[in-house]
């Protein structure tokens, strides 16, 4: 049961969670107002002023408060039976809001982000480079987040970078605009035997998460990344999605333009109503496996380097992407 006092901070949390600017201790009790909550200005200041001591919150001066990344942690977790679910929400979210044109190669994809510290992330490159050239990330494509810089609830902090690695439910978002549903069941540690995919071997379904199936996976310790690139056995991220069996032909023809630019990821495509890789599939659907989007940074984690990676993280311009092969060059702007 959350007491009187923590209903307050989460209300006070969840709006300044929803704008981009600090704001006043008078426009805060006038957004509660709004929402059907009383609570004098006064109430609110006090209130701000214990927040910001416990790193909820942090003063802009004049200008007001903002909400922090513990503080975005906070109203989260208070928040996790409620958003049981959540996880599926949220793909079918950044499915709609993505506008990714295939033909003109224009547009926002959805992307993931990794915290780290460039001097860190540095070291690992070479590892993370042979991620990409194995096949085991989704396409060739990255991007870098300098600190100062925002992305949905993501802010990188000062004297750290963000990791921008394409989400595969970009994938999702590309079929979408051609007609085509996708039924994203779950994600799993695939296992791989002389870099073909054998079976999963751990699985989450979607609608029953609040956080992405990898994330708990990494956090883990439970993949193997260093076994993939170094043997071509190992285990590493994937997800199993569904599509009409009609359209199987379109899917195979579109993940092959999307590999041509970069965006590929699709590793395997059942038969209709055939299970794959012993997943059952539904009667009138095609079954499929899509490559794990964090796998890039994934390595960071399990070779001790500290990370904090968010999947779905938000929206970029396809434009900010780069090959991987540049990532040397890129980096030492950071160093």
């Amino acid at each position: 049961m959350i007491d009187r006092k923590k209903r307050k901070e989460l209300l006070l949390l969840n709006v300044l969670k929803n704008t981009e600017s600090p704001l006043s201790s008078p426009k805060i009790a006038d957004e509660l107002s709004a929402l059907g909550h009383e609570m004098s200005e006064r109430t609110v200041r006090l209130y701000l002023q214990q927040m910001d001591r416990d790193g909820l919150t942090a003063s802009n001066g004049k200008k007001g408060h903002r909400i922090t990344q513990s503080g975005l942690t906070e109203l989260e977790s208070s928040k996790i039976i409620e958003r049981v679910g959540f996880l599926s929400a949220k793909i079918d979210q950044m499915t709609y809001q993505m506008n990714f044109d295939l033909n003109t190669t224009s547009g926002t994809v959805v992307i993931n982000v990794t915290l780290v510290e460039p001097g860190q992330f540095a070291k690992k490159i070479p590892d993370i480079i042979k991620v990409y050239a194995g096949g085991y990330a989704m396409g060739h494509l990255m991007t870098f987040l300098e600190p100062g810089e925002s992305l949905g609830h993501i802010n990188v902090p000062e004297k750290m970078i963000g990791i921008g690695t394409v989400c595969s439910i970009t994938l999702n978002g590309v079929l979408l605009k051609h007609g085509i549903p996708t039924v994203s069941r779950f994600g799993g540690l695939l296992e791989i035997k002389e870099k073909k995919p054998v079976r999963f071997v751990e699985i989450i379904m979607y609608d029953g998460t609040s956080i992405d199936p990898l994330e708990v996976f990494i956090r883990s310790g439970m993949t193997d990344y260093m076994g993939a690139i170094r043997t071509g056995n190992g285990k590493i991220g994937a997800s199993f999605r569904e599509f009409p069996a009609e359209s199987r032909d379109t899917v195979i023809h579109l993940a092959g333009m999307l590999d041509r630019i970069g965006l590929g990821g699709l590793v395997r495509v059942g038969m209709a109503g055939q299970s794959l890789l012993d997943i059952p599939v539904s009667e009138g659907r095609i079954g499929a496996i899509v490559i794990g989007g964090l796998n890039p940074v994934s390595i960071l984690e399990e070779t001790g380097v500290r990370a904090y990676s968010r999947a779905l993280a938000g929206l970029i311009d396809f434009k900010r992407l780069f090959s991987f092969e540049e990532i040397e060059s890129r980096i030492r702007k950071f160093l």
